[in-house]
């Protein structure tokens, strides 16, 4: 799944970067690609650890090597994208929330292949729900469940890539079509955290039985995102 969101970013990236106010040649999309690979990975991998087992690290850093021991973190892996972005636009003397913009339009179509990579693995369920579509998990039980991670993928997969795939064909002020994308996901993952069971060792925050840590985590990106949108139109 990790490989097919890959190719699909290069794919659509080539084409997104053949629109007259974008005009990235292919040779940098696919450079591009190598630093948000390792952006992905990197933080991905170190974010899980730091935010959802920062105790075992702790104890253990070498845990960060263990992925069978647990696996990687969107937010983390955002983060390391972001610095990726800043880094390929200084390496490239290129502003880098205007690659921001060029990148996060092809963004979520990732984000629906490791949704649909979560369905395959039966991981990351839901609630227990009795509505229609509600799911057995072979390992969760014999209750029905939420398909939170097929929510996910619709919503901030699907929905959010077509919407700033359409955005972002004119021209937007500076910094608008990343705040789209940063606000965009925070939106969505907060509301299917309402029905997305958090980590067992973890649990619900503060003891209040509904703030997860996916619902933290995503806050800074929605204040952000909203701060770009303003920002960006404040200069336009």
């Amino acid at each position: 799944m990790y490989l097919l969101g890959f190719y699909g970013f290069w794919w659509m990236g080539v084409r997104r970067g053949r629109l007259a106010h974008v005009n990235w040649p292919a040779e940098r999309v696919s450079d591009f690609l190598f630093a948000g690979v390792l952006g992905v990975i990197l933080g991905g991998r170190i974010g899980y650890t730091l935010f959802y087992n920062l105790s075992g690290f702790l104890k253990d850093p070498l845990v960060i090597l263990r992925i069978w021991e647990g696996g990687m973190s969107f937010h983390g892996g955002c983060a390391g994208v972001i610095i990726a972005i800043f880094w390929f636009g200084w390496r490239h003397k290129l502003n880098g929330v205007d690659v921001g913009d060029f990148a996060t339009p092809m963004i979520p179509f990732g984000l629906f292949t490791g949704r649909i990579g979560n369905f395959i693995n039966s991981e990351l369920w839901g609630a227990p729900s009795d509505l229609p579509w509600a799911m057995v998990f072979p390992n969760a039980g014999p209750v029905p469940r939420h398909p939170s991670m097929l929510y996910e993928a619709l919503l901030e997969g699907l929905l959010l890539l077509a919407f700033l795939l359409w955005f972002a064909r004119k021209p937007r002020p500076r910094g608008v079509v990343s705040g789209l994308f940063l606000a965009g996901y925070a939106a969505a993952r907060i509301a299917v955290e309402f029905v997305r069971l958090p980590d067992a060792h973890i649990g619900y925050l503060y003891d209040s039985g509904w703030i997860s840590m996916g619902m933290v985590l995503s806050l800074p990106m929605l204040i952000g995102g909203l701060g770009l949108i303003v920002w960006g139109y404040a200069r336009k």
